[in-house]
């Protein structure tokens, strides 16, 4: 069995600083790289998993006069029990302008705004598969010069220690990442690699 140790001991994989900002920057570059910016930015933003992001419709993110949501309800997400409380997430104010910005980009491209309308469309304007949603972060990290290759996971994990490493509050993680154990939220309290990094220039010795 693991223990409570062993599992601190493995912190989940996390982009970097430099890597984060790297990829938002050049998916962020081009109009035909937008929905992916948004949604690599939903991701890091919410911490929301892959499946949840291609579940979205345009009216669980959006108010009828294309306005973002403060307050996203969730119809699809992970369920830990038979009967689950219904879950939301927060959109931050960058994120925000940028779902601003992408009513209008879908509008220009005249994709449907009607509110069970798939937020996120494939190239054939079918809603994006989880595959695809997977290869195109794959595509975007050998675009930004990533070093090493990350699964979509990745950004929820990115999201989730990075609201720990702000505010030092547990419980305030859990809630972001809609753990129904602390246990779990464990995971994200550990030193980062630059943490480290930052501790020890001016380390005595």
């Amino acid at each position: 069995m693991t223990s409570y140790a062993s599992e601190l001991a493995r912190p989940p994989r996390t982009l970097t600083v430099a890597e984060q900002k790297a990829l938002l920057k050049v998916s962020g570059e081009h109009a035909r790289g937008y929905r992916d910016h948004v949604m690599f930015s939903v991701a890091l933003g919410t911490g929301l998993r892959c499946h949840e992001i291609a579940a979205l419709d345009v009216g669980d993110v959006f108010h009828a006069d294309g306005t973002p949501r403060r307050r996203v309800q969730l119809r699809v997400y992970k369920r830990s029990a038979k009967r689950p409380a219904r879950q939301e997430v927060i959109i931050p104010d960058s994120l925000f302008a940028k779902l601003a910005k992408f009513y209008k980009h879908k509008q220009r491209r005249a994709e449907s705004l009607e509110p069970e309308a798939p937020l996120f469309l494939s190239q054939r304007g079918a809603r994006i598969a989880l595959r695809s949603l997977r290869h195109v972060f794959a595509r975007w990290q050998e675009r930004a010069h990533f070093e090493r290759r990350l699964g979509f996971h990745t950004l929820r994990h990115t999201a989730a220690s990075a609201v720990y490493h702000r505010h030092k509050d547990p419980l305030l993680v859990q809630r972001f990442a809609r753990h129904t154990s602390l246990r779990t939220t464990s995971i994200y309290m550990h030193v980062g690699d630059e943490e480290m990094m930052r501790a020890l220039r001016d380390h005595p010795c």
